[in-house]
């Protein structure tokens, strides 16, 4: 039996981010092939949802094949516990992506070799660095013919604003593709690509003046590989495990995860550096793994996983003391207590139940309705974790009930999936009109299909001119009322009571901000 520190010092738990099409489905894949959680590749796409979990909701997923829910999978590694928190690339589904990145403790980024830094990936690496998490690189798709190392790292550093320290280097890229140099481990890794089993490439060499090189290589890659690391080495600073667990320098490998090339390396990297379970912020404190009580967070609720059985399962993030099944924990914004009969766990898509769980761990409730995003469970401390802010959205629709004799049902639908943070609400104080925020079009047609199918409520989404939605504040409260007051008709209240100004425009809210600069506005919930 080991006991709770042990249990912390064998817990990772990070997530994958990327943008759209990056490959980080396939990296994780990869990563559990590693982990032996499956046997062949290709089996987390075939089998990436049970036949009885199957939804209405996987429908669109399966339908355009993208992931838009986070899938949590864990395995054993090297005598680790590894949990992996795959999240959603389509930016439609951002918010649920920045939510999971409230419960890990750090992140690899995938990047296309071919495209470089894009968008979704810059957003992403905000807000990695609102908690300074830490980052590892994994530059993604060598087999194919993408831009030279030198331009990425550029890029890299410029783009997402963070120093970069590669760990490994690519010899050739696409056709000419020969191997990697691991400089962390100082030897060579020939490439064969060979999708389906994990690759063995390794040679072992004394470093990068060893002769044993010439015998794999051309003796102008081999003079090139070694110019090129001595440039490496005089450009970038030594890696320092300190200023990436602060967050401070992003460690940088090379690899294709379709050819399962470059990925062992950084899974064994990756274990030796990455933090262990961190301490969390509540309103009250911080309070530390190791510390006896269980306590944790609600970072994302999965509704409707079964279409017969109106239940969700909410995911937790344990953040201290040891989760224990059928236990009674205590839910701090209802201010009662609750048991928990019905925990799962997730290894490799596969749902087990689960008895027991330990920091880093993350646990699926089987929940009625009682649990929201954000909520905190504990044995009888009090204070809510911080940090699981919402963003303003981009895109705006009212909602239009079409059937009056449904408005509860339309009510209910929109509450519960709300809930769920698939969406944000937001009800103006004039003519209590709704309108409905999210981050991308995809969401008003999945919320429109679920309202349906699962609340029997038929509404419209039609779109209304909004630039912002700005969270205010004053530090005058005369100030905030008179600023509410004078412009009554543009403003909402969140689904937690906060007024919120509705700007159309960019050029107004920005006038708007000039005339009323003792109010301050906020683009993020927190504040």
């Amino acid at each position: 039996m080991m006991n709770l520190e042990q249990e912390i010092s064998r817990r990772r738990t990070f997530g994958i981010i990327a943008h759209p099409d990056a490959g980080k489905t396939t990296l994780t894949e990869k990563l559990l092939l590693f982990g032996g959680a499956i046997q062949t590749a290709g089996a987390v796409k075939s089998n990436k949802i049970d036949i009885s979990t199957r939804s209405d909701w996987m429908e669109i997923e399966k339908q355009r094949g993208i992931s838009v829910a986070t899938s949590v999978m864990g395995f054993e590694y090297k005598d680790l516990k590894i949990n992996i928190l795959d999240t959603p690339g389509h930016r439609d589904f951002a918010e649920d992506t920045y939510r999971t990145l409230t419960a890990v403790d750090s992140v690899i980024m995938v990047i296309d070799c071919v495209k470089g830094v894009e968008e979704q990936t810059e957003k992403l690496m905000e807000v990695c660095r609102m908690r300074n998490t830490p980052v590892i690189c994994f530059i993604n798709k060598l087999d194919r013919e993408g831009q030279d190392a030198f331009t990425l790292l550029d890029e890299v550093e410029e783009k997402l604003d963070i120093k970069v320290r590669p760990m490994s280097w690519p010899v050739g890229v696409g056709k000419s593709l020969r191997g990697v140099f691991n400089i962390y481990e100082n030897n060579f890794n020939l490439y064969e690509p060979n999708k389906q089993k994990k690759a063995t490439g390794a040679v072992e060499i004394q470093g990068i003046d060893d002769p044993e090189l010439e015998k794999h290589l051309p003796e102008s890659m081999v003079n090139e590989l070694r110019d090129e690391i001595e440039l490496v080495n005089g450009v970038y600073d030594a890696f320092d495990e300190k200023t990436y667990l602060n967050g401070e320098i992003a460690p940088v490998f090379f690899g294709s995860a379709v050819n399962n090339f470059g990925v062992r390396e950084l899974l064994d990297c990756f274990t030796k550096i990455a933090p262990q379970p961190q301490p969390r912020e509540t309103e009250e404190r911080a309070i530390l793994p190791s510390e006896k009580k269980f306590s944790g967070f609600i970072f994302k609720i999965h509704a409707n996983m079964d279409p017969k059985h109106r239940n969700r399962i909410a995911f937790v993030r344990v953040c201290s003391g040891k989760f224990e099944r059928g236990s009674n924990y205590y839910h701090v914004r209802q201010e009662r207590q609750f048991r928990f009969s019905n925990a799962t766990a997730f290894m490799a898509q596969k749902k087990e139940t689960v008895e027991e769980a330990f920091p880093g761990d993350i646990v699926g409730l089987y929940d009625t309705g009682n649990l929201k995003i954000g909520d905190t469970l504990s044995e009888g401390e009090r204070g809510f974790y911080k940090g699981i802010p919402s963003f303003s959205p981009e895109m705006f629709c009212e909602v239009i009930n079409m059937d009056a004799m449904k408005s509860k049902q339309l009510d209910k639908g929109l509450n519960q999936l709300m809930d769920e943070g698939l969406a944000q609400l937001f009800t103006y104080e004039l003519g209590s009109r709704r309108v409905v925020g999210t981050v991308g079009a995809l969401q008003f047609e999945v919320l429109q299909h679920r309202l349906l199918n699962e609340y029997d409520a038929n509404a419209r989404f039609e779109a209304v001119n909004i630039y912002k939605a700005c969270w205010i504040s004053a530090k005058n409260q005369d100030k905030l009322t008179a600023f509410i007051k004078a412009k009554l008709r543009h403003i909402a209240k969140d689904k937690e009571g906060k007024p919120v100004f509705m700007a159309e425009s960019k050029a107004w809210l920005q006038m708007v901000q000039e005339n009323f600069p003792e109010v301050s506005f906020h683009f993020i919930s927190e504040f």
